[in-house]
């Protein structure tokens, strides 16, 4: 332990764990997006909140910076290290703490897994509805941080809409309870949510406390070929009209083609340029009259060329393959991301412009397109060539997101739906957000982290 002050870091929380090793600071040091180059001072691992709290404490005399860390598989470099900050892991943090049957509700540490979460509300006959691809790797902590989407978004709504309370550590070292679980609450600023999708940069969420609902109705998957990018929202109208949606995803051929060369099953014989798969309830034959109603509709206009509905569980969980899966198929290209969101009654026109604007500006480049047009939010995801260097990949995509993020502006769009600012973003943040906005946000974070020592760098530079 080379730097002196981390004894004094174990002496004022002794049941704390820290690793130095070169193997950790590199694991815990970084996120998906595999940009920068982590070089964190330490991992630190707390057991508790007591823990936590005396980390934040420590840090603030001796003016370390902290970068929070769930699970790292976001997407936008807020969980980087890479400036010496000290890493404070919550992966110890990781169990349920109460459940509460009369309020529907579960307080679980930050630290634990989404799927856990999903799996202890299960075992209480109820569920907890966020939910995505990485759910068996991310931290309900960091989902929390994001204000994380997904999926199911169109029925459920984002994690905002799930979190009944949240214990926190601010970047001042204080340890506030926020709402404290309660429906209605009219007692002043609800700092609850200001933490929620603050991407650790104002403190630490430590315990959360989520509300918990029934179980969906049972539900069957349709996945459509589509033969135009035009008829897309066409489709999505026609079946929300007549059925309840629990999903609406969207995705093009070539990221089928990376899916399928992952090892998925081929779902038709001919190719098609668009799919979508769509998640809805039955039940009775009335509600599966309606699907079928919609499928039928949608072919006599010609917006859907072909289409296969779930016979199964195993069916459905093939079907799913094929959109949950793009982001795992594509991985080894290290593509370029971008994750951006429009109102529904936007997405036609921003979609339009999208389509010509990417297609001028990255003619030598594979573009994959997939997203939740339900919710409106669409994700880019550009792969880079073999052979070319990162750097030059990075600056010819960014200056191609300079463009992307000004036709936002006139769309009045968001240029991150769901994956965070982080470092990636950060240049951007002002296609979304005004200038009186930001200058709010800063004087924010002054007040709970008064030397900037949460995240520094993400979200914005203080």
């Amino acid at each position: 332990m080379s730097d002196p002050r981390l004894q004094t870091l174990l002496d004022a929380a002794p049941g704390l764990r820290l690793k130095t090793d070169p193997a950790d600071l590199e694991h815990y040091g970084r996120d998906w997006t595999r940009r920068w180059t982590p070089a964190p001072l330490a991992i630190a691992l707390p057991a508790t909140v007591e823990d936590v709290q005396a980390v934040v404490q420590w840090a603030n005399a001796h003016r370390v910076a902290l970068v929070p860390s769930g699970g790292r598989t976001g997407l936008s470099g807020g969980a980087v290290a890479a400036n010496g900050e000290l890493v404070l892991s919550l992966e110890r943090m990781n169990q349920a703490i109460d459940f509460n049957a009369v309020d529907r509700t579960l307080t679980v540490q930050a630290g634990m897994p989404l799927e856990a979460v999903h799996n202890a509300a299960r075992e209480q006959g109820l569920v907890y509805p966020v939910d995505f691809a990485s759910r068996g790797s991310c931290a309900i902590g960091g989902t929390i941080a994001t204000n994380a989407g997904g999926i199911r978004v169109i029925r459920y709504g984002n994690t905002r809409e799930w979190i009944a309370g949240l214990k926190v550590v601010t970047g001042a070292g204080d340890v506030l309870e926020l709402n404290r679980a309660l429906i209605k609450n009219s007692s002043g600023y609800d700092l609850r949510h200001l933490f929620i999708g603050s991407e650790g940069t104002l403190g630490v969420v430590v315990e959360a406390t989520v509300r918990l609902t029934d179980p969906p109705p049972p539900t069957n998957v349709m996945l459509l070929a589509l033969p135009s990018f035009e008829v897309l929202m066409q489709v999505f109208a026609a079946f929300r009209e007549r059925l309840q949606l629990e999903a609406f995803e969207f995705f093009t051929d070539c990221a089928l083609q990376h899916v399928l060369a992952h090892g998925a099953q081929k779902p038709f014989d001919e190719v098609h340029p668009y799919y979508v798969v769509t998640e809805f309830a039955i039940g009775d034959e009335a509600k599966e009259a309606a699907a079928m109603a919609a499928f039928e509709a949608c072919m006599e206009q010609g917006w859907v060329s072909d289409g296969v509905i779930s016979q199964s569980d195993a069916q459905a969980a093939q079907l799913w393959r094929l959109r949950e899966g793009i982001t795992e198929a594509l991985a080894r290209y290290v593509p370029y991301k971008n994750d951006v969101s429009v109102r529904i009654s936007a997405m036609p026109a921003f979609l339009a412009e999208t389509q010509a604007l990417l297609g001028e500006a990255y003619p030598q480049f594979e573009v994959v397109w997939f997203g939740h047009i339900g919710d409106g939010n669409l994700h880019i995801n550009v792969l880079k060539p073999d052979g070319m260097e990162n750097a030059d990949f990075v600056t010819q995509c960014e200056q191609v997101t300079t463009l992307l993020a000004a036709s936002l502006k006139r769309h009045q769009g968001s240029i991150s739906a769901e994956h965070g600012i982080g470092l990636v973003k950060k240049g951007y943040l002002e296609s979304t957000r005004s200038a009186d906005e930001i200058a709010v946000m800063r004087g924010i974070k002054r007040v709970l982290d008064p030397h900037g020592l949460m995240n520094p760098g993400k979200l914005f530079d203080t």
